[in-house]
């Protein structure tokens, strides 16, 4: 279990994290989200002990991270990638890392399988793909078999095959009753893969709720109907507070009213639907919204030719 209680990092006069208090807790898989400056980047270095807080504190599994005597076997964790000896192999930084905290040599190797870098263990690191890099940051996350698990953009630089297996692992570690905590900037993943989310924006918690809660509360109601009398229907709709749009012919999106009501309009005019399917906002419209005004820099705010998804979030978390 991870808990935060009144964290707060600043940097000069720059307040990086604003007085937030959560708990990620064990068994299910967290999201962690936000603009890039929201401060994730800066949470997570203060959860292992990266960065120290300016007030309030954060644990893990009911001590501070420096405080545990093995902490490889509590918290293992993915903040950098490639943040290794480019000289070594991956399997010698894998051993030197479980000599120095009195893990099994046996451990390394199973790691190494665990994380499918079999093929290229007794390569030098400096030579490694983004994707590889990943991997071996995460067998070393995975080395002291810890009970809680932290993830910074895990699937960056991974192939498909790749982001599906960091998503087989998530869930599987939380299955064990695990704390598994993560970030990615991929929704259609954290859609997937995340139970609960946390979400930041501009150094303040702005949700922290179950997926499909925040799903629930996020955008307006959208129907998809299909009908061959679609302008009759829309008659007996009504135009106030109803929008559509045509997919097919036949078939169009409405938002606005909610299913019930499309039904009762229908009735009400005999006209015949064959298809009324609620739409759930995705996740990522409803992180939009969430995050609308949290954003650091918008495409409105920036010079045409730049972009600011090219700043690293490490620069101004």
């Amino acid at each position: 279990m991870i808990e935060a209680q009144g964290l707060f990092k600043r940097y000069g006069d720059k307040t990086a994290v604003n007085g937030i208090s959560f708990t990620v807790h064990p068994g299910k898989v967290t999201g962690f989200l936000g603009p890039n400056g929201a401060g994730k980047s800066t949470t997570m270095r203060m959860i292992v002990g990266l960065d120290t807080p300016s007030a309030g504190s954060v644990s893990v599994n009911g001590r501070r991270y420096a405080e545990h005597r093995a902490p490889l076997r509590e918290v293992g964790a993915l903040l950098e990638a490639k943040a290794f000896h480019t000289k070594r192999s991956a399997y010698n930084h894998l051993r030197a890392m479980a000599a120095t905290h009195g893990i099994p040599n046996s451990r390394v190797h199973e790691v190494i399988e665990m994380t499918g870098l079999g093929p290229v263990a007794k390569k030098r690191v400096g030579g490694f793909s983004m994707g590889m890099g990943q991997r071996l940051g995460i067998a070393v996350a995975m080395l002291g078999d810890p009970q809680t698990v932290i993830l910074d953009e895990p699937v960056n630089g991974l192939d498909p095959e790749g982001v599906q297996w960091i998503r087989h692992l998530a869930r599987g570690l939380a299955a064990e009753g695990r704390t598994v905590f993560l970030s990615s900037h991929l929704m259609s993943e954290m859609a997937m893969t995340a139970d609960h989310l946390i979400v930041i924006g501009r150094g303040r918690i702005i949700a922290d709720a179950p997926v499909s809660e925040i799903l629930a509360g996020r955008g307006q109601l959208r129907t998809r109907v299909r009908t061959d009398r679609p302008s009759d229907l829309l008659a007996a709709l009504g135009g106030e507070g109803t929008t559509s749009t045509f997919l097919e012919p036949d078939l169009l999106e409405i938002t606005g009213p909610d299913p019930r009501r499309i039904a009762e309009a229908a009735l009400r005019r005999q006209v015949l639907v064959y298809e009324l399917t609620p739409l759930q906002a995705s996740l990522e419209e409803a992180y939009m919204e969430l995050t609308a005004s949290e954003v650091e820099y918008s495409s409105h705010d920036l010079p045409l030719g730049t972009q600011a998804e090219g700043v690293p979030e490490g620069s101004r978390s």
